[in-house]
Formats: C-alpha cells, sequence, structure tokens
C-alpha cells in the first residue's frame, strides 16, 4: 500500500506571503546585525550598516519572487521539492 504524496497540501498565496515576509526579515536582520559587528574595525555607520541589511533583505526578497517563478509557486523557496 503506498502513501498519497502531501506535497504541497495546504499551501496558500498567504502561505507564500508569510514565507517570504519571514526570509526577507530573517535576512535583513542577520546582514544588519553582523554589519553592526564591523561598523568598529571598518569604521561603518550605523546608517550603513542598516543600508547593507536592506540591500540583503531587497536581493532576498527579489530571489523570493523569482522563487515563485521557478519554484514551487506556493513556497519562496526555488527548491521544487519544498
Amino acid at each position: 500500500m503506498s502513501i498519497p504524496s502531501f506535497n504541497g497540501f495546504g499551501r496558500t498565496a498567504a502561505t507564500y506571503a508569510r514565507d517570504l515576509a519571514e526570509r526577507v526579515v530573517a535576512t535583513f536582520l542577520q546582514a544588519f546585525v553582523s554589519a553592526l559587528v564591523l561598523t568598529t574595525p571598518f569604521d561603518v555607520s550605523m546608517w550603513q550598516a542598516a543600508a547593507m541589511g536592506g540591500v540583503a533583505a531587497a536581493l532576498s526578497l527579489v530571489k523570493g519572487l523569482a522563487a515563485k517563478v521557478f519554484g514551487d509557486p506556493n513556497s519562496a523557496s526555488l527548491s521544487p521539492k519544498v
């Protein structure tokens, strides 16, 4: 007896939006905190660190939108199996 596949089960546009928002916010926070750690040794201001985080988040957003086209349309992942 084979078990039915539940790949994509219960995924909606709202699920995709939450997934993408989580990835964008997480990327911003990771990049911003990383840049803040480097502000003293590399003489970078807090606003430049925030800009670095913003650029990383924007790239994450673009990747997530591209994933809707090239990956699973209900996931912000490029992998079609996610």
